[in-house]
């Protein structure tokens, strides 16, 4: 379980392609001294399990589901990640419930720029649709996130200049692609609603 809170950006320092699965090499945070074989770490909100930790870097095995339904298919060496390491049960609650589990992947259809004021509108995929509410919450590659605006194909969220600066988003464009997790909170109540 994560929260959307992003502790580190880090670069990918190699990838060994197999079949059906990929191992990616990610350069380990000065912060994540403490991570174990077995870990699970938040990578542009997937959940991954650390399979290696040697040598500055961290391993991470992606099956081929996770290829297939993520944008780390995409990744190459170079690219930055958003990192968040799986929560402590003593910790504070900074975003929302993130699972990790990615629902969809979405693409921004629009950025808009004005000063002090950052907004990206993002399509909704049909098979999340029901779950994104303004003022609700949504993960967009593992960044805790408040909905704004909803429209009928797309939704908008905002983003502080921190924000920007210390996650992967700031780079991202219109036409990209991001991975989305829509609110858990959401989904169990629309669930048991029928």
């Amino acid at each position: 379980m994560f929260t959307g809170i992003v502790e580190a950006m880090a670069k990918i320092k190699g990838m060994q392609k197999r079949e059906n699965l990929y191992t990616l090499a990610i350069e380990k945070p000065k912060a994540f001294n403490d991570i174990k074989i077995g870990d699970s770490i938040s990578n542009d909100g997937v959940c991954l399990t650390v399979t290696a930790n040697k040598a500055g870097c961290l391993y991470f095995d992606l099956m081929k589901e996770t290829l297939d339904a993520t944008t780390l298919k995409h990744v190459r060496p170079g690219h930055k990640v958003n990192l968040e390491r799986a929560m402590k049960a003593d910790a504070r609650m900074g975003g929302h419930f993130v699972t990790g589990h990615v629902d969809a992947v979405a693409r921004i259809m629009k950025v808009v720029v004005l000063p002090n004021y950052v907004e990206y509108q993002i399509a909704i995929p049909k098979s999340i649709r029901k779950f994104i509410a303004a003022k609700g919450s949504v993960a967009i590659d593992g960044i805790s996130l408040t909905v704004g605006a909803v429209k009928k194909d797309w939704f908008a969220v905002y983003f502080i200049p921190h924000t920007l600066a210390v996650t992967t988003i700031g780079t991202k464009k219109a036409g990209d692609e991001v991975n989305i997790e829509a609110d858990l909170l959401a989904r169990y109540i629309l669930n048991a609603k029928g």
